[in-house]
């Protein structure tokens, strides 16, 4: 788990680096999805963070819990208007327990990749299905390995590129892992993260494995179809 990465300096410019993903554009369809799975019922978001989807999903009525290992991170969504309504459990959401269950739980932006080997990842689908409600949903958001798309021969590949920010992936075919790096050349700032990448086919094992199964997957929150071009991934798997 990568939670000692999410430090006080990280917390306070997290909003402002993914500024991008905090547009409504971004935000909204995501929570008109997660809104239509929770219904009357009540959402995990696992790795909370600072409240990007858990504060708006609460706006719209659904009542959400958060699991967060970081308290910076945590403290920010705190202080937005909002945010004192959600509940957080401080822990790893791959093993950590609210005590009740769940209509519908969620990871979003890739944070599937915070956990950093396939055990943790399994136990994270585990973790899930026990604080989930017969028939609830687990929802993931995350990006399709990108390999197909290095040049021969290569192991870094750069998904941001301008003047105000410089992002790298630099990947392990052998280890499945790969650390992203990102640069802001005007005040020399960087910062490093290990991840795990993961496939599409491997995520709906773990699900067989936790007692659950895929009911739909999508390339976007908006449900576009997902085809062998797509660079990401919403899926769905329900609570047997």
């Amino acid at each position: 788990m990568t939670a000692g990465y999410f430090d006080e300096d990280v917390a306070g410019r997290y909003d402002e680096a993914s500024a991008e993903m905090f547009a409504p554009e971004a935000v909204d369809p995501a929570v008109e999805f997660l809104a239509g799975l929770a219904g009357d019922g009540e959402a995990l978001e696992l790795g909370v963070g600072t409240g990007r989807i858990a504060v708006p999903l609460s706006a719209r009525g659904v009542g959400v819990h958060g699991i967060d290992m970081s308290e910076p991170m945590v403290a920010r969504m705190r202080a937005k208007p909002g945010g004192e309504r959600i509940g957080v459990t401080i822990g790893d959401f791959a093993t950590v327990q609210v005590g009740r269950t769940f209509r519908l739980a969620y990871l979003v932006f890739n944070t599937i990749g915070n956990l950093t080997t396939q055990d943790a990842q399994v136990a994270c689908f585990q973790n899930v299905a026990a604080q989930l409600e017969t028939g609830g949903c687990f929802v993931i958001e995350v990006g399709v390995p990108s390999l197909r798309r290095l040049p021969m021969g290569e192991t870094v590949r750069a998904f941001k590129v301008s003047a105000e920010r410089l992002g790298f992936d630099e990947f392990n075919t052998v280890t499945q892992s790969l650390v992203s790096h990102h640069y802001w050349p005007k005040d020399g700032r960087r910062f490093s993260i290990p991840l795990r990448y993961v496939w599409p086919s491997e995520l709906d094992l773990m699900a067989r494995i936790a007692g659950m199964r895929l009911k739909e997957r999508w390339a976007g929150w908006r449900r576009e179809p997902f085809t062998h071009d797509s660079t990401k991934h919403v899926s769905v798997w329900e609570k047997l």
